[in-house]
């Protein structure tokens, strides 16, 4: 997210604003490559929560801009976003999982203070069973979100803490409030 002279001064603020998000030290944050044929200009990370070892959710928050605008978009960005986690069996079978999963998106866009329009998104839980040699392994169930939304101004690190805040809420952490740091889990043994 290094910011380039021959960058539009929006997209600069944006990438500043970006760089200055504060997210959950649980969520390990990378930049990956953003794809080139959706919109001029864009940036995109790459996230991942890991637990003993084991990555229990993934996602990735891209920021599409397009200084002509777009009226899909109904603006000059856009941030399009995924999230996967595996989830409990008894918590991945509630029919109502995806409402509950775009009510968490809405709060932490909300929360944020994450002024947007536009939204759209799916959501998706996929059931997982194993047969013949790999029947001895648990069904698992994931759920993924796929969103997009429209930003109303360039000050988009309040909608990266608000991604970063989902993509914790389905690797199933704790809400952390301002102010309070989680102490590390201990193993017993």
């Amino acid at each position: 997210m290094s910011a380039e002279p021959q960058l539009p001064a929006d997209f600069q603020a944006a990438l500043a604003s970006l760089r200055a998000a504060g997210t959950r030290p649980e969520l390990k944050l990378a930049e990956i490559p953003a794809p080139s044929r959706l919109a001029p200009y864009g940036v995109a990370l790459g996230a991942e929560v890991m637990s003993g070892g084991e990555e229990i959710a993934t996602g990735r928050f891209i920021l599409l801009y397009d200084p002509s605008g777009s009226s899909l978009w109904e603006g000059t960005f856009r941030v399009v976003t995924y999230i996967r986690a595996e989830l409990e069996p008894d918590i991945g079978n509630d029919a109502l999982l995806g409402n509950v999963a775009w009510a968490w998106l809405a709060e932490a866009l909300d929360e944020h203070g994450a002024g947007h329009r536009a939204a759209g998104g799916t959501a998706t839980r996929i059931l997982s069973e194993s047969y013949g040699t790999l029947a001895g392994r648990p069904d698992a169930v994931d759920l993924e979100l796929r969103a997009s939304w429209t930003p109303t101004s360039a000050a988009v690190g309040g909608h990266l803490e608000a991604w970063s805040t989902m993509v914790c809420t389905f690797a199933g952490l704790p809400p952390m409030p301002d102010g309070v740091t989680l102490l590390p889990r201990r193993r017993r043994g």
